[in-house]
């Protein structure tokens, strides 16, 4: 609605972290490139679709303060090989809301020989009932959620792969 300051502007969040991974860069390299392996780790996943190498759609579980339900969101992976840096372009929502986000991580190497460290970032802005919430609720929702997802790739990345 016109008359609510803080759907129209939105609620602008920053986040950084960084994770160590127990697997050689190449292979964490591999790893977020592939849609399919990325998408699985995003937290609450109730539906993925893999459009083509760097696009794809997922439904997601959310919940934040009094707004829970299912968003949809789309997701184009921006990967630059030569700085070894994966950015991805998310876009969606859910309920009247609308989240645009920014993410990214640079992959290096670990001083411990065949790990690899993983410094992420991201911005988002989210407009509508969801960024009615508060900037606390909000705020710590969206990071534990960030955070959930590079967590779930450091924990895929750790489990050995069978194959099958």
């Amino acid at each position: 609605m016109a008359g609510n300051p803080g759907w129209e502007g939105g609620v602008n969040l920053q986040y950084h972290g960084q994770e160590q991974i127990p697997a050689d860069p190449g292979r964490v390299w591999t790893f977020v490139n592939d849609p399919e392996q990325i998408g699985q780790c995003l937290p609450d996943l109730l539906e993925l679709t893999v459009h083509d190498p760097t696009h794809f759609d997922a439904v997601v579980r959310v919940g934040v303060g009094p707004v829970r339900g299912k968003f949809k969101f789309k997701f184009e992976l921006q990967p630059d090989e030569a700085a070894r840096r994966m950015n991805m372009k998310i876009a969606g929502g859910g309920f009247g809301s609308a989240v645009d986000l920014t993410a990214g991580a640079e992959i290096l190497p670990a001083p411990d020989a065949g790990k690899t460290i993983l410094n992420w970032n991201g911005a988002a802005v989210m407009r509508g009932p969801v960024a009615a919430v508060g900037g606390r609720v909000l705020d710590a929702q969206a990071q534990k959620l960030i955070a959930q997802t590079f967590g779930n790739v450091r924990e895929r990345l750790t489990t050995p792969q069978t194959s099958g």
